[in-house]
């Protein structure tokens, strides 16, 4: 009667394994670390580890380790924060450019942990802190740019009215336009007031003729910065939704601050990396009509053309290259891009187009077929510099020509990119794309660890009420439900452990509401077994046999257990569907403990009482507390 088949005792049993295993990682600490990683272009050696290591030791700084991750980077451990943020700066002057250099806070669960997929819980900017990053927009080149964009479009614009102009030409701060006579000048005036209200104008004479100056207004100004803060907010939570980081916060901070918070990342140097990065692809036909080497040795570049260098798999040097400035692609199209392996065997990024071009880009190569045609890779960084006591920024700007193919035929939306250094230079060039490319260039102005010690402090409370809930319900099921009580407790403490490896699993980021929910789920958890065992205690009042009244009793309260939990259940779902930040926290941990809790409150006690009570054949009393 009160037997399981063999199977469902394996099945508990695993579950449990599963839950131990998982769960452990939670209990080794994390150490504070300086992440360092570098791009193509430089490597992390035997020389730089050394140089590292003998900055560090003439700096008196003592690290417990080193630790060589699978991304080609390595992690400094050290013993407190103090100590990881002086060990920061001396290995960022040390190494320069090339180089990025962050804050970690690395995990030390054991390797035969991580062989598994076992790691810690993420835990949230209120428990455990995390990386805090402060970025600043240039405006200023953004206003530059749409400046530039409506010179064109003016121009553009005054040709098709028949309106004729002697110059156009922009300026600090917006457009001049030179006409030969008052009457042309108020042409002029109408067109920009008529399809350019951004722009505020002026007429003023010039000798004998007139020039228009149009300057951005202050209203057009605070649209493109507000639109640039958007969009790079929005790009930026698009990268970090790719990094898998859990709970982020990217929240706007003044006129032209971005502030990214990072809760629980792992890899800190590939995520400062990832969101600053502005790279983008061109396209450009290369100059087949003129020598390279010619060019480079006497300095006379063709008009329209621009020299590059470019390295390809087995060339031992980099050889000089001509392509021309046209544009024939931009990264602006690309709709789509993942990582792939080539034809080669190669690091291989895949290309969809689709944001406009495409048509273009076809007829183009279509037209160009046994013509090389090049890819640049783009980057652009911003350096702060401080000017007469105030901060302003430079763009730095680096291109690498990743790619010379021969076309083949038109090519279509469609298309491989090779030539890539390794899978990461393809992951990440993939990633960068697929988000979409910032609006304008950003800068890290300020980067930190947030909060341990108020972490800290939260845990121990969050911890310490949990052991306080955890201990009260032990305590009062053993005095009423005496041996039962202690079957329940066991099953209770079972659900935590198999309740927090769930959540490690699916890479749940634990915060303060979460920690209410697993207290709540404590609570709720025992509800099963009270059913369970008052519905026993009433079969033995009306003189049932105690197998079956066991028997009577899981399965009768079966039914009362699933609609009641059923209906948090619900509930729970709704605030995790529409719920956001804390409330969202609170309902994942407590829609993984009503699961949890049914399989050990009904599953798991099953079980046990099955082992102890089922072989028994003249059961007469059962320790359920009558």
């Amino acid at each position: 009667m009160n037997r399981y088949p063999t199977w469902k005792y394996l099945l508990v049993f695993v579950v449990i394994l599963f839950g131990i295993f998982y769960s452990l990682p939670n209990l080794y600490k994390k150490d504070f670390a300086v992440q360092v990683s570098t791009d193509s272009t430089h490597t992390l050696d035997d020389n730089t580890l050394n140089t590292v290591r003998t900055a560090l030791a003439n700096q008196k700084i003592e690290y417990s380790q080193v630790e060589k991750t699978a991304n080609d980077s390595v992690s400094y451990h050290f013993l407190n924060a103090d100590t990881q943020l002086r060990a920061d700066d001396v290995i960022k002057d040390t190494l320069g450019a090339g180089y990025t250099v962050a804050l970690n806070l690395a995990a030390t669960t054991p390797k035969w942990l991580q062989a598994i997929g076992a790691m810690p819980l993420h835990l949230g900017l209120d428990l455990s802190g995390g990386v805090h990053f402060l970025m600043a927009i240039d405006v200023n080149s953004l206003v530059t740019h749409r400046i530039q964009a409506a010179e064109r479009n003016i121009s553009d614009t005054l040709r098709k009215n028949g309106v004729r102009y002697l110059g156009l030409q922009d300026s600090q701060n917006g457009i001049s336009i030179r006409v030969a006579d008052r009457s042309t000048a108020d042409k002029v005036a109408a067109v920009l007031s008529q399809d350019y209200p951004e722009f505020t104008h002026s007429l003023a004479p010039d000798g004998q003729q007139w020039l228009i100056q149009a300057n951005l207004s202050e209203q057009a100004r605070l649209d493109a910065q507000n639109f640039a803060v958007e969009k790079t907010i929005s790009v930026l939570r698009k990268r970090i939704d790719e990094l898998g980081v859990n709970e982020p916060i990217v929240q706007r901070q003044g006129a032209d601050r971005i502030s990214v918070d990072l809760p629980g990342v792992q890899d800190t140097a590939r995520a400062k990396q990832i969101i600053g990065g502005t790279a983008t692809l061109e396209f450009h036909l290369q100059d087949v009509q003129h020598d390279a080497g010619e060019a480079k040795e006497s300095g006379l570049i063709p008009p329209g053309s621009s020299l590059y260098s470019y390295t390809s798999a087995g060339m031992a040097q980099a050889i000089p290259v001509l392509l021309q400035d046209r544009v024939v692609l931009s990264g602006s199209s690309i709709t789509n891009a993942t990582a792939t392996v080539g034809e080669d065997g190669r690091p291989a990024a895949s290309i969809t187009l689709g944001g406009g071009g495409e048509a273009a880009f076809y007829r183009i190569t279509g037209g160009n077929i046994g013509k090389p045609l090049a890819i640049i890779y783009v980057e652009t960084a911003l350096t702060p510099v401080v000017i007469e006591g105030k901060a302003q920024y430079t763009q730095r700007k680096s291109e690498r020509v990743i790619s010379i193919a021969t076309i083949q035929s038109a090519l279509p939306s469609t298309f491989q990119i090779t030539g890539l250094s390794d899978s990461k230079e393809a992951r990440d060039l993939a990633l960068l794309l697929r988000a979409g490319s910032l609006p304008t260039p950003v800068a890290i102005i300020a980067e930190s660890t947030l909060g341990p010690s108020l972490g800290a402090q939260n845990i121990h409370k969050g911890v310490f009420s949990i052991e306080v809930g955890f201990v009260v319900i032990v305590i009062f099921m053993m005095l009423y439900y005496r041996f039962f009580g202690f079957l329940a407790d066991i099953a209770l403490g079972m659900n935590l452990v198999l309740l927090v490896a769930v959540l490690s699993v699916l890479g749940a980021t634990l915060s303060l509401p979460g920690i209410a929910g697993i207290l709540l789920t404590l609570g709720m958890a025992v509800d099963a077994n009270v059913l369970i065992f008052e519905r026993i205690r009433e079969e033995l009042r009306n003189g049932v046999s105690p197998q079956a009244s066991i028997q009577a009793g899981y399965e009768r309260a079966l039914s009362t257990i699933v609609d009641s939990n059923v209906t948090t259940l619900i509930a729970a779902m709704a605030l995790l569907m529409i719920g956001t930040g804390a409330v969202k926290g609170f309902a994942v941990t407590l829609t993984i403990g009503i699961l949890t809790s049914m399989f050990t409150a009904i599953t798991g006690t099953r079980a046990i009482v099955n082992l102890i009570y089922g072989h028994k054949v003249r059961l007469t009393k059962l320790s359920i507390g009558i």
